[in-house]
């Protein structure tokens, strides 16, 4: 697999330029802050949300009666403070964990997008790049034919209808060159606006001959499945949701609080210092919050099953679309080769007057014509190749 990666990155950009245009994509970038985000959050389980509460009362007291009467001044102090019960704490942490995992794991398959995009962008380029090639040629080769029968037309030697139906050709060849053209800047840009940090080169990397995938199939299949971020991100989503549910379980003893009170009253000659316990009754209101948390729990781990058989359809799709993209492939280049043998028989038989120039038009039509399907099944087989190199996070991949 390292060898035939290798041999890739002959027609692909330098793998450093790569990563930092993968690194530079906004959503990449966005997930990177979600992922600092749940650094933040995990801090905040693992210290708990219970903090110091202090409370104070300054009041003044009047007394009227026969055997007192005055007025006094009087304040009170209270500071308290609740604690996790035993137990909770550890599951607070495991909260945070799991959340922590599930941003890794999404900012992963937030790489993992952005480079199924850049290679998307690229063999766009890079095929529009090959049927512009194909285009240029087909019509230089035309307008070649176009100027030998003009000379036998001056010459006498040809009719005038021949002239005729080469202007055609020439039209229509000059008609494909356009659409070759501008399909090729219009990818060019698209590629410069998606990917700015990745400039292009000034002459495009020639297509080479595609090539089967190493190994078997289900060894790829496998690697696609094992390696999948999607799954691991809902995976440890679900964790999360599995520590949440049994947080809120125990949340149905609720967390005590415990103070110290101080009193002064009656111009400090009563002093009181005591301590205070408080703890909620618990209700239906937390019964219920439990309930929801197993219902969040068990959705999150059928979203994950239901994520696993997603990959797996897309994993053996990929894989059975690169070996059927290259069986193609071979079929086209073998009509290539034959369409390309016999279009220069025919030519020749044109040039030494056996066979008319119709005959010989519409063979070459049927070559242009196989060709530019060749060149397209050239692309999309490559692209295929790649992108199961890709997805099983063997080529442009920060980590598995």
């Amino acid at each position: 697999m390292a060898c035939a990666t290798a041999t890739a990155q002959e027609f692909l950009p330098p793998p450093e330029l790569v990563m930092r245009a993968i690194e530079a994509r906004p959503e990449v970038r966005a997930a990177a802050s979600e992922v600092d985000a749940a650094g933040a959050q995990a801090r905040a389980y693992a210290v708990g949300s219970h903090e110091v509460e202090l409370s104070a009362i300054q009041q003044r007291r009047r007394v009227d009666q026969p055997s007192d009467t005055g007025r006094y001044a009087e304040w009170e102090a209270q500071i308290s403070r609740r604690f996790r019960l035993p137990g909770k704490a550890a599951l607070d942490r495991r909260i945070g964990e799991a959340v922590v995992d599930a941003a890794d794991m999404y900012r992963d398959d937030a790489r993992h997008q952005a480079a199924r995009s850049l290679l998307e962008r690229w063999m766009q380029w890079l095929g529009a790049s090959a049927t512009a090639d194909e285009a240029g040629r087909q019509y230089d080769s035309v307008t070649r034919a176009h100027r030998s029968v003009k000379r036998q037309v001056e010459l006498g030697e040809a009719a005038l209808k021949d002239l005729e139906l080469m202007e055609v050709e020439v039209a229509q060849a000059e008609v494909h060159r356009l659409g070759a053209t501008t399909a090729l800047d219009k990818a060019r840009r698209a590629f410069e606006i998606q990917f700015p940090q990745l400039p292009l080169p000034l002459r495009p990397p020639a297509l080479p001959d595609p090539v089967p995938l190493e190994g078997s199939d289900q060894t790829w299949i496998n690697l696609i499945i094992q390696r999948s971020h999607e799954i691991r991100g809902l995976e440890a989503l679900a964790a999360a949701q599995d520590a949440t549910a049994a947080r809120a379980r125990a949340d149905r003893i609720p967390d005590p609080s415990l103070g110290l009170r101080v009193m002064s009253d009656r111009d400090g000659s009563e002093q009181v210092v005591g301590l205070v316990l408080s703890m909620p009754i618990s209700g239906r209101y937390r019964r219920s919050l439990m309930d929801a948390g197993y219902a969040d729990a068990a959705a999150s781990h059928a979203q994950a099953e239901a994520m696993r058989r997603q990959v797996t359809q897309d994993g053996e799709l990929a894989v059975h679309d690169a070996a059927g993209t290259l069986a193609q492939w071979r079929a086209l280049k073998s009509a290539y080769d034959a369409s390309a043998a016999a279009s220069q028989r025919l030519n020749r038989g044109w040039q030494l007057g056996e066979l008319s120039l119709a005959e010989w038009l519409v063979a070459e039509r049927n070559h242009r014509q196989i060709a530019w399907a060749e060149t397209t099944a050239r692309a999309k087989a490559i692209e295929a190749w790649l992108r199961v190199h890709v997805d099983s996070h063997e080529l442009w991949a920060v980590g598995h």
